[in-house]
């Protein structure tokens, strides 16, 4: 208990010395001591509390008398206390109501010296204030009256110079806030200018497009014109007195062509005259001055490249009227030229790449257009037109700078084109010649005729020359037609070779593959299906090779006419040949071969009307009556062939070759035709006395062969045409079957040409004809012989027949 004491000392000083907030664990402790601590701290608090409150009380009592004597004189200060309040009270009021009129004067005077600093302050403010509203006011008349450029101006001399000094007042922050709109207002402006010049352009471009041309085309008149002038000034120390006549007169011609070249640009304009540029520039400015030089720059390329494939798109019906090409071509060359424009006089709009690169884009679409377009023209004037209006095209944006080798290039395949035109319009004059010709020798009455027909073809015969009028000329009035128009021909040709900065050389070259072109293949193909007509007969076709040599002969004086207009020496260059002469000799062949065809279908046409009576006991003892009107036709045709030319060796070779030729050729087809009537399958029975009847026809043939229908043939190889029958023939009517069978397959044999399956065949007819037509045969001791002799004769053929198809 002793040692508990002290510890509750502790606590109390603990309690007394620390904070209420902290005093938790200093009583938790008492807590946790020994069994009935808590009494005893309890007892120990309350012994202290009474040791304070008797402390209390003593020190009240010490200062008590203090307090009362206190409390005693502030009791007598109270009163003189409300006496000293009355006086201030009073003294207060007096001294408002001498301060009253001096507060107002005070007031009247702070109140006009806050006028006058005011007074001072707007003054300064204003100064500051009046140059802003200025240059506002001045950039609201520039907005009225349309001048941007020195709007923007205005707007950045505000900006940097002026609204800065003022930007604390509330109008200053209206302007700030309104310069932007108006810059957006600028540039709508100035955009929405710049579409009416684009919209301008586009409408103007085939305007300014042929004003180009057609200065373009002035220039080369001049060139043309100053070149004539100086060829004449070259000559002068050589024919002086002459070449002064020719210089006057050229001075006067290219005087008058430098008045007419004044006089149309005094009426053509120009690109500027046609469309004002001031909105390009204009909004090019703005736009650099706003910062957006690159915004516009790529709006401006954009929008130009959608009118570029505008204007690349042609209309559907371009290729059929020469005036939709030109307005294609004009507007192309107006874009091209407003574009070549802007890129002079501005930096960076447009450039030469740009420029370039949209040409390159241009011309693929222009070439395809072209191609395309120029492959429906079937007129040939109007691709010959259209060629003249390419050269100009490219001619006119050459002189601008840009490369327009494609676009010649192009011309060579219209060129092909335009060829191919001239081939189908001469296809159609040389069809309309060979019907129009009546295929008989040109009769001229005179010698003013004769010169005429000599004027239009290069006809030469001495022979001829020295017979008297009236005289014919070898040829029909086709040959001097179809020359003329071959030579109109290569004149058209040579149209579309001009201008197209090619060398007199390549344009012979070009002349000469075109006519070559039209001889081998147009009038080639012409005179083909002429020869092939059912209605051209055999005085035709011998007129035809007639006319097809004097047209090969005249081949050299179109190579000559070509020579001359191309001013090509055939002698110094390496040229092409005309082919007509394959051409010519082609038809000519096929003229011939038209005749041989001819011939055996005639000769066809009257074995058809053949009517054997194929079971007569005798002969008529004369040849049938369609044999010899066949062979009568054909001596009447033969005397044709006397007609083809043959003024010369050659001629006179040639015309007998193809008379022999045909006359061969028509011998060997009859000789077939009878050996194929003869061996006939439908033909059942053939009786002796028919085998007669055809054996007197076979002599007319040989009669005919033999006396010489065509001259030229040697011995009697003309008869030898029916060599095959005669033999065939002598076997049946001598019956000299014993001689056949035993020199079968000799050399020497007299029955070489008949052929064993050829023998039975017809000796079977035969034996068919005996048995049905003997009815009592049978009972004839020769009549019986004969019987077995063929049978016999049979059974040895068909022995032979079998031992050749074993052989084989």
């Amino acid at each position: 208990m002793a040692e508990s004491l002290p510890e509750h000392d502790r606590i109390l000083q603990e309690i007394e010395s620390t904070d209420t907030a902290c005093v938790g664990p200093t009583l938790r402790s008492v807590y946790d001591d020994q069994p009935n601590a808590h009494q005893r701290f309890m007892e120990k608090l309350d012994a202290c509390i009474r040791n304070h409150d008797r402390e209390i009380e003593k020190m009240c009592n010490f200062h008590h008398q203090g307090f009362v004597d206190a409390i005693t004189e502030l009791l007598k200060v109270r009163a003189d206390a409300e006496k000293l309040k009355v006086q201030v009270t009073d003294t207060n009021r007096r001294l408002q109501d001498a301060g009253k009129e001096v507060i107002a004067q005070t007031e009247e005077i702070i109140r006009c010296r806050v006028q006058q600093r005011n007074i001072t302050t707007v003054v300064e403010k204003l100064q500051l204030c009046l140059p802003v509203l200025e240059m506002y006011s001045k950039l609201k008349e520039q907005m009225n009256v349309k001048r941007y450029y020195s709007a923007l101006k205005t707007m950045e001399q505000l900006e940097n110079q002026y609204l800065p000094r003022v930007s604390q007042y509330r109008f200053c922050q209206i302007m700030i806030e309104n310069l932007p709109k108006l810059r957006e207002e600028i540039k709508e402006i100035s955009m929405s200018d710049l579409k009416d010049f684009l919209e301008s352009i586009r409408k103007h471009s085939d305007r300014i497009g042929e004003t180009a041309m057609k200065q373009a085309q002035q220039q080369k008149t001049f060139g043309t014109a100053l070149q004539k002038q100086n060829n004449v000034n070259y000559g002068r120390n050589m024919h002086l007195s002459r070449n002064r006549i020719l210089e006057s007169k050229n001075e006067i011609t290219l005087k008058r062509t430098f008045e007419e070249d004044d006089e149309h640009e005094e009426e053509v304009l120009t690109a500027q005259d046609l469309v004002d540029f001031s909105p390009v520039y204009r909004c090019l400015h703005i736009y650099s001055v706003l910062g957006d030089g690159e915004i516009f720059e790529n709006y401006y390329r954009k929008q130009r490249r959608k009118q570029a494939r505008l204007v690349l798109q042609p209309q559907s019906s371009m290729h059929e009227t020469v005036e939709g090409y030109r307005r294609y071509f004009s507007q192309i060359v107006g874009f091209f030229v407003v574009e070549d424009h802007i890129l002079h006089v501005t930096q960076g709009l447009v450039t030469r790449t740009y420029t370039d690169e949209l040409w390159n884009m241009a011309l693929s679409k222009i070439i395809a257009v072209l191609r395309t377009h120029s492959s429906y023209c079937s007129d040939p004037d109007l691709v010959l037109e259209l060629k003249n209006l390419i050269v100009v095209f490219a001619d006119t944006l050459q002189g601008y700078g840009f490369p327009v080798n494609r676009l010649f290039d192009l011309l060579f395949e219209i060129r092909d084109q335009y060829n191919e035109t001239l081939l189908k319009k001469w296809s159609g004059l040389f069809r309309d010649i060979f019907e129009a010709d009546n295929y008989s020798p040109i009769p001229v009455a005179n010698e003013e005729e004769y010169k005429i027909v000599i004027s239009k073809f290069p006809f030469q015969d001495p022979e001829l020359d020295k017979q008297s009028f009236p005289k014919k000329l070898p040829m029909s009035q086709s040959v001097p037609q179809i020359y003329i128009q071959v030579k109109e021909f290569i004149y058209a040709s040579l149209k579309f070779s001009e201008s197209l900065h090619r060398s007199s050389t390549e344009i012979d070259d070009m002349l000469r593959k075109s006519t070559n072109l039209l001889l081998t293949r147009t009038l080639s193909s012409c005179l083909q299906n002429l020869i092939k007509k059912p209605h051209i007969g055999l005085t035709e076709l011998v007129q035809i090779i007639i006319n097809t040599t004097h047209l090969e002969q005249a081949c050299k004086y179109l190579e000559d006419f070509i020579s001359n207009i191309t001013n090509i020496s055939q002698v110094t260059v390496h040229t092409a040949r005309l082919y007509g002469l394959s051409t010519f000799k082609d038809a000519r062949h096929a003229a011939e071969g038209e005749i041989y065809t001819k011939l055996n279908q005639k000769i066809d046409e009257f074995i058809q009307i053949a009517d054997y009576d194929w079971t007569m006991s005798e002969s008529d003892g004369r040849a049938s009556g369609y044999l010899m009107d066949l062979i009568n036709f054909l001596r009447s045709t033969f005397q044709v062939f006397t007609h083809l030319p043959n003024n010369n060796n050659d001629h006179a070779a040639m015309s007998g070759k193809v008379a022999q030729t045909a006359c061969m050729s028509a011998c060997q087809h009859l000789s077939m035709s009878l050996m194929q009537m003869l061996l006939d399958s439908e033909l059942r029975q053939i009786s002796m006395g028919a085998i007669q009847q055809f054996n007197l026809d076979v002599i007319q043939c040989e009669l005919f062969a033999s006396s010489e229908p065509v001259p030229g043939f040697q011995g009697d190889t003309l008869q030898l045409a029916f060599i095959d029958l005669r033999q065939l023939l002598d076997l049946f009517m001598v019956w000299d079957w014993s001689t056949y069978l035993a020199d079968y397959g000799q050399a020497t044999s007299k029955y070489l040409r008949v052929n064993p399956s050829t023998a039975l065949t017809l000796l079977e007819k035969m034996k068919d004809s005996s048995k049905k037509n003997n009815i009592f045969a049978q009972f004839r001791k020769n009549d019986r012989d004969k019987q077995k002799l063929i049978e016999t004769v049979v059974k040895q053929l068909r022995s032979l027949v079998n031992g050749m198809s074993q052989h084989t």
